[in-house]
């Protein structure tokens, strides 16, 4: 499939849909339009998307809010509370799709961009990738689902020592307690990112909606519940056509064809 729909912020190539959330212009903070575009994108996707990756198109994957746009509004509060608001409608769009979201984190991704590194099902960096949560720096506290997300990937006590003490992490401690999937070489963490997702657009969709859905419905489950979720989702997976194709294919040793 080539590139199907295109703008300045949102492209889809051979299945991906590729969302940038932070641009030069403004020192590689959020970019709002990006932001927008990307919570249309997502939630007007059809079967011709299959993965998702989220990308910063300057040095840094994402710097954080633009604090010179916060200090210039003449209502600070609400002018903050707005752009919260189209964040976490973005995040709300990205936890309700189905398909693999991966983001390729190059440089610094701080503030709301640590918070969309922790919003991912995979987050690939590089050697010089540094992650910050920022907010106390400025004086404000965490949006983007960070208090949400952090807790779940690194435990509650390690979350609040990384939010109270604004640490900076490196990319080999990110990796280490689970925020960033692994490494690869710098230059090649945006082309890795969107490798990886085009794998997904080949694959068996239905699968990975259920992994998601299972792994969603473990936060809040007992094991009990869990295990009957697993058990009714495995079985109507075993009459779906992506399950039945993967069964026959392992009989008959060959390679799947997922549709």
């Amino acid at each position: 499939m080539t590139s199907t729909a295109q703008t300045e912020y949102v492209t889809i190539v051979d299945g991906v849909l590729q969302i940038t959330i932070a641009t030069a212009a403004n020192g590689t903070s959020m970019d709002f339009g990006g932001i927008t575009a990307g919570t249309e994108a997502l939630r007007a996707a059809g079967r011709e998307v299959g993965a998702v990756v989220l990308t910063g198109s300057g040095a840094n994957f994402c710097a954080g809010g633009n604090v010179r746009g916060f200090a210039e509004a003449e209502d600070r509060a609400g002018h903050i509370h707005g752009l919260a608001t189209l964040l976490h409608d973005f995040v709300r769009a990205l936890d309700e799709t189905t398909v693999p979201v991966v983001v390729g984190v190059q440089g610094w991704a701080a503030g709301a961009g640590m918070s969309l590194v922790c919003a991912a099902d995979i987050a690939i960096g590089g050697p010089s990738t540094k992650l910050r949560p920022a907010y106390p720096g400025i004086g404000l506290s965490p949006d983007g689902g960070m208090s949400w997300t952090l807790p779940r990937i690194v435990g509650a006590g390690r979350a609040r020592e990384i939010l109270l003490t604004d640490a900076i992490l490196t990319a080999e401690e990110a990796v280490r307690l689970g925020i960033l999937s692994r490494l690869v070489d710098d230059e090649q963490v945006r082309d890795e990112a969107m490798n990886l997702a085009r794998t997904f657009t080949t694959g068996p969709r239905s699968t990975y909606a259920s992994i998601k859905s299972l792994l969603a419905r473990s936060n809040s489950a007992t094991l009990s519940e869990q295990l009957d979720y697993e058990r009714d989702a495995i079985a109507a997976a075993a009459n779906s056509p992506a399950g039945i194709e993967g069964v026959d294919a392992f009989i008959a040793k060959r390679k799947p064809k997922y549709v």
